[in-house]
């Protein structure tokens, strides 16, 4: 059975250069890493189930994926639908034409910087989830966060001081953001968090969204380790990672790490 191919939406979507895509990789020590990967389109075989990805500032992402093949993805459109999906990486390849078209797309072919080193290859498992987000639901869950941002106590003495520049990102209405976490089978798992924002200067908080399952995620409870990661409409991105707080529908993320997701210091920890 083809599982791009059965999912309605899907290909198109992954087709589209524009359509906001993460990929979720995961350390040996089960610590999730969730990047943006724009690169990632499906080979023309619709049948295959394979997707491809330049390595282009992906530095801790291919260094997770040359010890662990499993991977989560998440595709999300700007009309607010989307799928999760897990696979295994496959390979890297240096040559050939999945490195040709990915240095042919208009994403790398204008970018100040090199074309990708080389291509990795995933196949897809399983879709796992397809969601369709209402803007009213998306603006209910941001004012709910949002007040419940101003009271309580925001992320204990192990949490770091996440960089104002950093909280602005996160504190925008309009930009893509997600969670990821290792599921108990050892597969990275993301979902949307579109309502997530700053919580003080050391914890970040976002409202479950229950049509997507996530307060009944298998493995997703107070004190895991998490990953998550806003992408603007400018293309600026960073990576936040500490420890899972659930209450209710509401989940808080005591921050122990942030990293640069672009130039001039791709993937360099920032606090």
């Amino acid at each position: 059975m083809a599982v791009l191919a059965d999912t309605p939406g899907l290909l198109p979507a992954l087709r589209e250069e524009r359509t906001p895509r993460f990929l979720a990789t995961r350390s040996p020590e089960a610590e999730p890493n969730v990047v943006p990967c724009l690169s990632l389109i499906p080979e023309d075989n619709d049948q295959a189930d394979i997707l491809f990805f330049g390595n282009f500032l992906l530095r801790k992402s291919i260094k997770n994926l040359e010890r662990d093949p499993r991977v989560g993805i998440l595709v999300m459109t700007a009309a607010l639908r989307g799928w999760i999906l897990t696979g295994d990486f496959l390979e890297f390849q240096g040559t050939g034409p999945y490195v040709e078209r990915q240095n042919s797309a208009r994403m790398l072919r204008y970018n100040a910087y090199t074309g990708v080193r080389n291509v990795g290859l995933i196949r897809v498992r399983f879709v796992e989830a397809a969601f369709a987000l209402s803007r009213l639901q998306v603006i209910k869950d941001l004012l709910l966060t949002r007040l419940a941002a101003l009271g309580g106590k925001a992320g204990n003495q192990d949490a770091v001081p996440v960089p104002l520049a950093v909280r602005r990102e996160f504190a925008r209405m309009t930009a893509a953001k997600v969670v990821a976490w290792v599921r108990p089978d050892g597969y990275p798992f993301i979902v949307p968090a579109l309502s997530l924002r700053p919580k003080g200067e050391r914890a970040l908080i976002c409202r479950l969204n229950s049509r997507l399952g996530m307060c009944q995620q298998p493995g997703l409870h107070s004190g895991l380790r998490v990953a998550t990661n806003v992408l603007t409409s400018d293309a600026i991105s960073y990576q936040a990672k500490g420890s899972w707080k659930q209450s209710g529908k509401m989940g808080m993320i005591e921050v122990h790490s942030v990293y640069a997701g672009g130039p001039p210091l791709p993937g360099g920890r920032v606090a």
